[in-house]
């Protein structure tokens, strides 16, 4: 498998993942590679949400002449893998945390952005008529322990206080009541705004609303390298084509290849997030585990589980993954995540993995992600740390608004860019024993 870290070149006009999602989704003809030099006013790199939400929003809001180019296909990276969680929050860090690093103010206008984020994604599937499969509103941060679960109460009416926010408090008693027979589950915080959809669908739809408004976009096309001209524009090379543009978007997250550009290749570390679906569940196995809602689920520990019923009945659940590429297609991972689904339903003994693949998401040093102008002319949106679907969107929107002088909202993530890794080469090895702690923590914490 592709390795952001370690691989130069990401191929060209792969197929997607033998994906739930690919094997579900009306695929729309793929688009042709570019084949001749051109000149366009904003080349976009990355086909995904951030790069189409980008394309479409500079196209119909400022009348701009834009140009994207995706390696493979259009969602054809973690836009197209991910668990289809719309949730309120982009990065790692939660609104609490957020008030210790920036004050209570500043938190303040990262919930209102949050909210702006889902409201953004609402209004694409509205103004595409997309058919993404969205399930009704609801997301659950179930507590996997006695402990975690002690302070939820105070979490919901922290929500409410300080931010106005509906969240609820979920009892153990209710949770079993109303929601799942989960044996590792203590209670939960009900966000009321988040929903599920078909992420692949999506991507699709964006790609679909881009072109309909005059984007031109070029699949199995990567960008080999780039380099600046004495005017101050961009000079790109694709396999077959040369391309020049007076500004210049990467929206490759963690599908950035090696050295494409040093600067956020040393500022991001690529994740694999592994997801499996299940056989559809039985009328019994419904009953038995309780799962008859489509709420969004994801639990409180260090390396999460997080997973949904999907419209045919079948179970998605997801957690991390191999630490390198070439791991990823190993038996263990997706026997590990159907184990630990089993261990949260005993009642579901007998299911059986019917689909599993893998996806990168960016991790940033800071734990938050960054929209910015890296140098003049040149712009990136990264790190969402698999927290992105909404905010991937919105993320696009403010990248059209930085690139046209608009003014965004005064949050941290908008004014700098990421920070580099300390000792970058060991990532990876940091990463290994953060998942040895996040286990030993997880099992005895």
């Amino acid at each position: 498998m592709y390795d952001p870290l370690l691989d130069r070149n990401i191929g060209a006009s792969q197929a997607y993942p033998d994906s739930y999602w690919a094997q579900h989704t009306d695929i729309a003809a793929p688009t042709v590679p570019l084949q001749q030099d051109l000149r366009s006013d904003v080349v976009i790199v990355g086909g995904g949400y951030t790069g189409l939400s980008c394309a479409y929003q500079l196209a119909t809001r400022f009348n701009r002449e834009v140009t994207v180019l995706e390696a493979n296909q259009a969602g054809w990276g973690c836009s197209g893998r991910n668990a289809g969680f719309v949730l309120r929050g982009t990065g790692r860090l939660g609104l609490a945390q957020l008030i210790q690093r920036f004050g209570a103010e500043c938190a303040g206008l990262f919930h209102q952005e949050y909210g702006v984020a889902i409201a953004q994604v609402k209004q694409m599937i509205s103004a595409g008529n997309i058919r993404c499969d969205s399930q009704p509103e609801g997301y659950l941060k179930v507590a996997h322990n006695a402990a975690m679960a002690a302070d939820l109460p105070a979490q919901a009416a922290f929500l409410q206080r300080q931010f106005g926010y509906q969240a609820e408090y979920v009892s153990p008693q209710q949770l079993k009541r109303d929601y799942m027979h989960n044996a590792q589950a203590y209670g939960a915080i009900k966000f009321p705004d988040c929903f599920g959809v078909n992420p692949l669908a999506l991507a699709q739809g964006y790609a679909a609303m881009a072109q309909q408004s005059g984007v031109q976009l070029y699949t199995g096309s990567p960008l080999l390298s780039w380099q600046r001209e004495t005017d101050g524009g961009f000079l790109l090379q694709t396999p077959k084509a040369r391309l020049r543009c007076k500004q210049l978007v990467l929206a490759t997250n963690g599908y950035t290849p090696k050295g494409l550009y040093p600067a956020l290749n040393r500022a991001c570390l690529p994740v694999l997030s592994s997801i499996i679906v299940t056989q559809g569940l039985t009328p019994a196995q419904l009953e038995q585990s309780g799962l008859q809602h489509t709420q969004l689920v994801m639990d409180t520990r260090a390396l999460k589980y997080y997973y949904r019923k999907l419209p045919d009945n079948r179970i998605l659940f997801g957690g991390r993954s191999a630490v390198y590429g070439k791991d990823a297609e190993k038996a263990v991972y997706p026997a590990r995540l159907l184990a630990a689904l089993k261990a949260c339903f005993p009642m579901l003994a007998d299911l059986r993995c019917d689909y599993h693949w893998s996806g990168w998401v960016a991790v940033s040093y800071d734990d938050l992600p960054r929209i910015c102008e890296a140098e003049p002319g040149l712009f990136y949106a990264a790190g969402y740390c698999g927290s992105g679907v909404s905010f991937s969107t919105l993320a696009g929107v403010r990248l059209a608004e930085l690139a046209t002088g608009v003014a965004v909202p005064p949050l941290p993530i908008y004014q700098s860019r990421l920070a580099p890794f300390p000792l970058p080469a060991f990532r990876r090895l940091g990463q290994q024993g953060y998942y040895q702690w996040g286990r030993f923590k997880d099992r005895f914490l």
